[in-house]
């Protein structure tokens, strides 16, 4: 499907693109990485049949600006996603996040004064020792990767999306999340947001999780091989009175591997304390 954001939020480091969508109570998704708004293609317009549906590319990522010297920290795209609330004037929307977009919406929440009205975080960074596997490689030789010849780059990140569905992707989907990492640019900007992501910002709010009053629910994928299960348990600890639901059969990316499920769950009611 056509995918477009055509309204602009600047910022000191680029171009940050969003699109909005129905009417009703707000609602905005958050994206993480190496994915962009596109992940959002049939979830967003499904809930904009009843609500408003807010969708951004991160900076650095899908639509948005990317440049050298950004800052692509998870602090800065808190910092962003906060600042865009304002500027949608938006006071208690419920947000929707997924991968980063869990870290980026609790730093929001926490450490920026942003106010939400509920929260949705599933298969989500969100704190704990989540700096590993391909992060931990990059973090370390960055340099190196930022050197591999393009057939090898396209195949690193091709194999890492694999990676991320249990079912993997319909047709057709794959090359549209591939297409803003390709090219000297592209694969510049990959390396360039995956070695600035690092676990000093989520730890920086760990010890005030306890604190989140506001209703939260959990959705995790079963399968998920880049945050297993045990992230899911480790936040659940965290926020004792979030609501955790186990997603079967499915991996890191629900909104590919079960997406009538999700949505199931992104349009209940949640559940009264206690």
């Amino acid at each position: 499907m056509d995918w477009t954001l055509g309204e602009e939020f600047e910022t000191p480091d680029g171009v940050v693109r969003w699109a909005v969508m129905g009417h009703g109570d707000p609602v905005v998704l958050v994206h993480g990485t190496p994915y962009s708004s596109f992940l959002w293609r049939d979830v967003a317009p499904a809930l904009a049949l009843t609500r408003q549906v807010f969708v951004f590319d991160h900076l650095g990522f899908g639509r948005s600006d990317q440049h050298e010297g950004q800052d692509l920290s998870l602090a800065a795209h808190a910092g962003h996603f906060s600042r865009l609330l304002d500027h949608w004037g938006l006071s208690r929307p419920s947000v929707v996040a997924h991968d980063i977009g869990g870290a980026v919406a609790l730093r929001a929440l926490l450490l920026e004064g942003a106010s939400f009205g509920d929260l949705t975080l599933f298969d989500a960074v969100s704190g704990g020792q989540w700096e590993r596997g391909l992060f931990q490689l990059i973090l370390k030789q960055a340099e190196v990767f930022q050197q591999l010849p393009d057939y090898a780059h396209e195949a690193l990140v091709a194999s890492h999306l694999r990676h991320a569905t249990h079912v993997g992707f319909r047709p057709g989907i794959l090359d549209a999340f591939l297409e803003p990492w390709r090219g000297a640019q592209g694969q510049a900007a990959f390396y360039r947001q995956y070695s600035q992501i690092r676990q000093v910002d989520t730890a920086e709010y760990e010890h005030l999780l306890g604190e989140v009053s506001l209703p939260v629910r959990l959705l995790w994928g079963r399968e998920d091989r880049i945050l297993p299960p045990e992230y899911a348990e480790w936040l659940h600890e965290k926020i004792p009175h979030a609501e955790l639901h186990w997603i079967e059969g499915a991996g890191h990316l629900l909104q590919e591997d079960a997406p009538a499920r999700l949505m199931a769950h992104l349009t209940a009611k949640f559940k009264a304390p206690g």
